[in-house]
């Protein structure tokens, strides 16, 4: 009797939980809708003012601004709040430009004069596709880093990104149909990822990974000195098929415009046998980000839980 019970709580805990992400998926999509009616620029304006002012009543502030006095702790607190700020119309600007990727996305590799978005480092894209050669990319959630794999796909660069699915399963069904229609070969990061990384590195490809996300289990590091966990996927993988690691990342610039860097191969730290370093390669993707995010930290995703403190940050 106890067991049916259960499985009846259970039951409506999950049918509620698959209404309510029902429900702000719809409002989500409502308001993209109505984003879309509008010209581009003045819509991504909007969003970004209106967030500007929406994100600081969020749950997600407070953790905002404690992961910001643990990463700054020299800067005031009117300096952190300033960042905090910048990041929500950053966040904002993200989902809106979601809806005008067509319009935004303006790369000619051909031209000589640079559009909305520009690109240092094509050569790096150019001598992959010209000699291809397996490799792994890496970057981090900057900007509007859903453009890069926009730009390798614009140079005909054959790369499969392993991505995160947003935790609502119908927002994720739609972001995942929008990115497979201009960013190529996508891998959630489920069961079965790797192997599927592994294999495109071995048929010669190259793959993405954004590495400033989340881990519970993986090689222990710091990120703004401050211990971390970190998915040791990208070394393994590293180490495995022994290729070259190169960072990418999207700036923004004023006027609504872009620039996506490309920089050379990174040399990857080895043990004394030669074999790759797990661990301080992870240190060093960690490091490389941390550098990017103190040159535009408003430009991060500092709600993120990186540092796995939210619920302390709640019991506080």
């Amino acid at each position: 009797m106890k067991q049916t019970q259960r499985m009846q709580v259970t039951r409506w805990v999950l049918a509620v939980r698959r209404a309510r992400d029902w429900t702000i998926a719809m409002v989500v999509f409502a308001l993209l809708w109505l984003v879309s009616l509008f010209p581009m620029e003045p819509a991504i304006n909007f969003v970004d003012r209106a967030a500007r002012r929406i994100g600081p009543w969020t749950s997600r502030h407070r953790l905002a601004r404690t992961n910001l006095a643990r990463a700054f702790p020299g800067k005031s607190e009117a300096e952190r709040e300033q960042i905090a700020v910048e990041m929500w119309g950053n966040m904002a600007r993200l989902a809106a430009e979601y809806v005008f990727l067509d319009q935004l996305f303006d790369v000619d590799p051909t031209a000589s004069v640079p559009g909305r978005v520009e690109v240092a480092g094509a050569d790096i894209f150019n001598d992959l596709r010209d000699n291809p050669r397996p490799f792994i990319v890496f970057t981090a959630h900057t900007g509007n880093f859903e453009l890069l794999p926009i730009a390798a796909a614009t140079f005909d660069l054959d790369v499969t990104a392993l991505f995160r699915p947003p935790n609502n399963p119908y927002i994720a069904g739609r972001v995942l149909s929008a990115r497979r229609t201009s960013m190529g070969h996508l891998v959630p990061s489920r069961a079965g990822a790797a192997i599927a990384l592994a294999r495109k590195l071995d048929s010669g490809g190259g793959v993405g990974m954004l590495v400033d996300q989340k881990f519970h289990k993986g090689a222990v590091t710091t990120f703004f000195d401050l211990p971390v966990k970190t998915n040791p996927l990208l070394a393994k993988l590293a180490r495995q098929f022994d290729c070259e690691v190169f960072p990418a990342r999207c700036i923004r610039l004023p006027g609504g415009r872009f620039r996506l860097e490309f920089e050379p191969a990174m040399p990857v730290p080895r043990t004394a046998d030669g074999s790759v370093d797990v661990t301080a390669t992870a240190q060093m993707l960690n490091d490389k980000v941390e550098a990017w995010v103190r040159e535009h930290p408003g430009q991060w995703q500092w709600f993120h839980d990186r540092w796995n403190i939210k619920r302390k940050v709640r019991r506080g």
